[in-house]
C-alpha cells in the first residue's frame, strides 16, 4: 500500500530538528521544532510504516504536515556504508499528508512496505528507504532532515543528518 505525500513550500524559516535516543528501547525520536511549517488541511495523527521484518517507523503528522519521526523498531539488517553521503536537496519545503477522501478523520494510517536502513560508520547519518529504490525529489524539511518523494507523490525515503551518538549506558551505570 502507498500513501500520498505532497511537497509544499515553507511559510517561513526551516524547522530545527532535534534527536533523542531512548537508551532502554533503542527508539530514535526526531522532532521538527518551530520554523515555517504552515497550518493546513490534512490529517492529524500518524503514518505508521511497517516492514515485513517487524521494523516500524512512525511519522507524526499535524494539520497535514510532518512534525516528527520515531524509528521504533530498526530493520534486522542495518547496513554500514563507508561513503554514505546525503543527496543535495532540490529545495526546502514541507511534506504534507492530505486527508483521504474515503476516510476523513482517520488518525492513524498503517502502510506495509519494505524498510531498509543504511548508516555511515560514525552513525551520524541514516538513510531510511521506504519501499524499493526509485528516483525521487529530495526536500529539506528541517535543518538536519531530508525527505524523498517519488514522482507518484509517495514517500520514498528519509535522511537523518547529524544524529547524536547513542548514549553510552555502560558509562552511566
Amino acid at each position: 500500500m502507498h500513501f500520498e505525500a505532497r511537497i509544499e513550500p515553507l511559510s517561513g524559516k526551516l524547522p530545527k530538528v532535534s534527536y533523542r535516543w531512548d537508551p532502554e528501547t533503542d527508539i530514535l525520536t526526531v522532532a521538527c521544532n518551530g520554523g515555517g511549517i504552515a497550518k493546513g488541511d490534512g490529517m492529524n495523527g500518524t503514518v505508521d510504516l511497517e516492514g515485513s521484518d517487524g521494523s516500524f517507523v512512525v511519522i507524526d503528522v499535524a494539520s497535514g504536515a510532518m512534525r516528527g519521526v520515531d524509528v521504533v523498531t530498526w530493520p534486522d539488517d542495518v547496513q554500514t556504508v563507508a561513503a554514505l553521503e546525503p543527496p543535495k536537496p532540490a529545495k526546502d519545503g514541507q511534506v504534507v499528508f492530505p486527508d483521504r477522501r474515503s476516510q476523513p478523520g482517520v488518525a492513524a494510517v498503517e502502510v506495509e512496505t519494505p524498510l531498509t536502513v543504511d548508516k555511515n560508520p560514525t552513525e551520524s547519518v541514516f538513510h531510511i528507504r521506504v519501499g524499493r529504490s526509485r528516483p525521487a525529489t529530495v526536500v529539506r524539511v528541517g535543518d538536519h532532515l531530508l525527505v524523498e518523494v517519488d514522482k507518484q507523490f509517495r514517500l520514498a525515503g528519509l535522511w537523518l543528518l547529524e544524529v547524536p551518538p547513542f548514549p553510552n549506558v555502560e558509562a552511566t551505570a
